[in-house]
């Protein structure tokens, strides 16, 4: 990887990153609330990751073991945060808990519906505490309803949401679609979106709010007409594979002669005629055969079939060579190697090497986005070592003596 690329971006000011000055508190585990707290963290905000003396978060088990003992994962998802071990189950971890929240802008958390409560750590008193603290609840199904109190992870998510049962072959068994944590990154960007709409109505009132998001709910907010289709006429979408046409076609992925595939989507008839020419058959695209969208539609397995020989006559790159020089909207099917070697990647530095102090390695793991002209985000650093910074936090946020975090320590509160 160039050099260059180690650079996130120009660094501006820390003071004048967009979120300078907002205290965030993770106590969250895994992805989904966490996720929100990185998003946070990467534009200025201040995160301080509360975990649990005896392992901590799950994600530092979660994917690809390092030398250091935690994964890539937690690597590259708990960038810039700070780490503080602390017991909430403990009188002298709740009451030390309390006080941070009572300096802090916003709270993520994620544990299941009510535990919080049982705890006497729930909204009520939190907020009782501080009256401007935004506080994230991220669950399964929500804070409220017949399924609150049922255990809920991102494919469970993907099921309930309705998106599961779409992806995969006709009349095959449905699969995961893509990322098996997509409902979990989903529900962290709205999160985030929640958090900062309430820090602006916070700016407006002075009073704060929580934020009950539901891995489910994420999911379901992004199936385009499914909901109104149903509604209104009772359809029921089924599974398509790798072809959907029930609004475009050809739309869909198409197998190259070796071995790769590529992605095609023609959802006008002008591009349409545009594949057409760079199949070198422009008469396909003529009113009398398939121009009009509604033709190709009730003759969608011909014309995928027309497309997929043409396709897997030719290399991936003379495919898209073609469909690049007519204009027509086309795409690799990237893995991971493909994207390392994609230039648009590179060129929008989509990947940024960092290296691992205590190891001497370097990992390489998704830039900051979305990317801001004046104030881009930044990574200081990745994922912390487990209670790296303890210390820190107790003497420097809440003014504890040494002789006080060596008695919390002796405790193992800390």
């Amino acid at each position: 990887m160039p050099e260059e690329e180690r650079d996130v971006t120009h660094q501006p000011n820390e003071d004048h990153l967009p979120l300078a000055g907002i205290k965030v508190i993770d106590a969250a585990t895994v992805i989904a609330a966490p996720y929100c707290a990185t998003i946070l963290g990467e534009f200025g905000a201040e995160v301080i990751k509360v975990e649990h003396p005896l392992g901590g978060d799950a994600l530092r088990r979660f994917g690809t073991p390092t030398e250091r003992g935690d994964t890539l994962t937690w690597l590259s998802e708990a960038r810039n945060k700070k780490s503080l071990t602390l017991d909430l189950q403990r009188p002298e971890g709740k009451e030390i808990f309390k006080q941070l929240v009572a300096r802090a802008d916003v709270l993520c958390e994620n544990f299941r519906t009510g535990t919080l409560e049982k705890w006497g750590l729930g909204w009520n008193v939190l907020h009782e505490l501080n009256p401007r603290l935004i506080m994230l609840r991220v669950t399964g199904y929500g804070q409220t309803g017949p399924y609150a109190d049922r255990p809920g992870f991102a494919r469970i998510a993907h099921a309930v949401g309705g998106i599961a049962y779409l992806a995969g072959m006709p009349k095959g068994t449905p699969v995961t679609p893509g990322s098996t944590t997509l409902g979990d990154y989903m529900t962290g960007i709205y999160g985030a979106i929640g958090v900062l709409m309430a820090l602006r109505y916070r700016d407006q009132t002075g009073c704060g709010q929580y934020i009950d998001a539901a891995l489910y709910e994420s999911i379901f907010r992004c199936t385009d007409e499914l909901a109104p289709a149903y509604g209104m006429y009772g359809i029921v979408r089924e599974r398509h594979g790798p072809h959907h046409n029930d609004f475009a076609c050809p739309h869909g992925h198409f197998p190259t002669r070796d071995g790769k595939w590529v992605a095609i989507s023609c959802a006008t008839d002008k591009l349409f005629a545009r594949l057409a020419r760079a199949m070198n058959r422009p008469e396909l695209a003529s009113s009398s055969i398939y121009g009009e969208q509604k033709v190709r539609l009730e003759h969608c397995n011909d014309v995928n079939e027309i497309v997929r020989d043409w396709c897997g006559s030719l290399t991936r790159e003379e495919v898209l060579e073609r469909c690049y020089a007519t204009g027509t909207p086309a795409a690799p099917l990237n893995n991971i190697a493909d994207i390392f070697g994609d230039r648009q990647f590179h060129a929008r530095r989509n990947l940024v090497a960092m290296d691992v102090p205590e190891t001497g390695e370097t990992v390489i793991i998704p830039t900051v986005i979305p990317k801001l002209s004046a104030t881009p985000g930044r990574i200081k650093h990745l994922g912390p070592r487990l209670g790296e910074h303890t210390d820190e936090v107790l003497r420097d946020v809440l003014g504890l003596s040494n002789d006080e975090i060596a008695s919390l320590r002796e405790k193992r509160v800390i």
